[in-house]
C-alpha cells in the first residue's frame, strides 16, 4: 500500500513533464508559421517588386548573384530576371490570404450547417448530410479543378472554389460535437427553462465545438495552401500577374536542370509551411485530448 502511495507522485510528475514537453513542441511548431505570417504581412511593404517587369540581363542567375542594379538575389532569378526571393515573399501573402479566407468562409458555413444538422436532426439533418455525402464522393482536388475551370483564374475565385470544397469537413465535425453535446444535462435544463434554440446553439453548444473545430482549422489551412498551389500550378488559380508559389513552381519546371532554384526554393517554402501547420495541428489535438482527460 505504501509503495502504491509513493508511485502516485511519480506518475503525476511524469504527466506534468509530458505536458510541458507538448507545450514546447507547440511553441516550436508555431515559430515557422509566425515567421511566414510576418513575412506575408510586412515583407511586401519593404520590397519593390513588379511581376510584369523583365530584366533580361539578370535572367537565370544562381543564388547569391549580384544584379545589375547592385542588389543581391539571395535565391537567384528566374527566366525573365525576376528575383525569386521577392516572388516567394509576395506569394506568401497570397497563400496566407487564400487559406485564411477559405477557412473563415468555408469553415463558417460548415460549422453553421453542422450545428443546425446535429441539433434539429430529422429531415434537415438528412438533407445536409446527403449533400455532404454527394460532395465527398468526388475527390476534393478534382472538384476544385472543375469549379476553378468554370469561374476562371483569380484570387477571389480560388477562395470561392476552395470554400465550396472544404465546408463538408467542418460540417461533419460540428455535427458530431453537437450530437454529443445536445444530450448533456445543462442543455436539457436550458430547454426546459424556455431558452430559444438559437441561444442554446450559440451559448451552450457552439462553445463545446470550438476545440474540435480549431484542430480541423489547422489541418485545413495546410490542405488549402496545397490546393491553392496546385490550382496555380495548373493555371487555374492565381493569375500570372500575381506571383504565387504554385505558379513559380510551374514556371520553373522547364528549367529544373539548368536553373533548379526557380522551382526548388518556393517548393521548400511550401513544404516547410505545410509541415509546420500539420505538426501544430497534431500537437494541438494531443493537447486538447489531454485536457479532456
Amino acid at each position: 500500500m505504501e509503495q502504491q502511495m509513493t508511485d502516485i507522485p511519480k506518475l503525476t510528475t511524469n504527466k506534468q513533464k509530458t505536458r510541458k514537453f507538448r507545450d514546447w513542441t507547440i511553441v516550436l511548431a508555431s515559430i515557422p508559421i509566425i515567421i511566414f505570417v510576418l513575412i506575408g504581412i510586412f515583407g511586401p511593404l519593404f520590397i519593390d517588386f513588379d511581376p510584369q517587369k523583365t530584366l533580361t540581363g539578370d535572367r537565370l542567375l544562381p543564388p547569391g548573384s549580384v544584379l545589375e542594379d547592385g542588389t543581391t538575389a539571395w535565391l537567384g532569378t528566374d527566366q525573365v530576371g525576376r528575383n525569386v526571393l521577392h516572388q516567394i515573399i509576395y506569394g506568401t501573402r497570397i497563400s496566407l490570404v487564400v487559406s485564411l479566407a477559405t477557412v473563415i468562409i468555408g469553415g463558417g458555413i460548415g460549422v453553421i450547417l453542422g450545428l443546425i444538422s446535429g441539433y434539429f436532426g430529422g429531415i434537415v439533418d438528412s438533407i445536409i448530410m446527403r449533400i455532404a455525402d454527394i460532395q465527398l464522393a468526388f475527390p476534393a482536388i478534382l472538384l476544385a479543378i472543375l469549379i476553378a475551370g468554370v469561374l476562371g483564374p483569380s484570387v477571389m475565385n480560388v477562395i470561392i472554389t476552395l470554400s465550396i470544397t472544404r465546408w463538408v469537413t467542418f460540417a461533419r465535425v460540428a455535427r458530431s460535437s453537437t450530437l454529443a453535446t445536445k444530450k448533456r444535462e445543462f442543455v436539457d435544463s436550458a430547454r426546459v427553462l424556455g431558452v430559444s434554440n438559437f441561444k442554446i446553439l450559440w451559448k451552450y453548444i457552439f462553445p463545446m465545438c470550438i476545440s474540435a473545430v480549431m484542430v480541423i482549422v489547422t489541418v485545413q489551412v495546410g490542405l488549402v495552401i496545397i490546393s491553392e498551389a496546385s490550382l496555380s500550378f495548373l493555371g487555374l488559380g492565381v493569375p500570372a500577374s500575381q506571383p504565387s508559389w504554385g505558379y513559380l513552381i510551374a514556371s520553373g519546371r522547364d528549367y529544373i536542370n539548368s536553373a533548379w532554384w526557380i522551382a526548388t526554393m518556393p517548393g521548400i517554402a511550401l513544404a516547410v509551411l505545410v509541415v509546420s501547420v500539420g505538426f501544430l495541428g497534431d500537437k494541438l489535438r494531443d493537447k486538447l485530448d489531454t485536457s479532456l482527460e
